[in-house]
């Protein structure tokens, strides 16, 4: 099953990103650890994990308060 990220602003609406997708987790993580910054310049505020359609995770690409 592909794995693949889902991109939102600060406000919580879809934006487009890369649409990558990746053989597993692992490599999906590893992938966004290396593009978090960058998404983050172009307005990404949370990334949100997905294993086909299954949501795993949602994190925040923002600084802690």
């Amino acid at each position: 099953m592909p794995w693949s990220w889902r991109y939102e602003d600060v406000d919580g609406k879809p934006v487009e990103g890369p649409a990558e997708t990746f053989p597993s987790q692992a490599d999906a993580e590893s992938w966004i650890g290396q593009e978090w910054r960058q998404l983050q310049t172009s307005g990404v505020g949370t990334v949100t994990l997905v294993e086909d359609d299954r949501v795993d995770y949602q994190m925040s690409l923002q600084p802690a308060e």
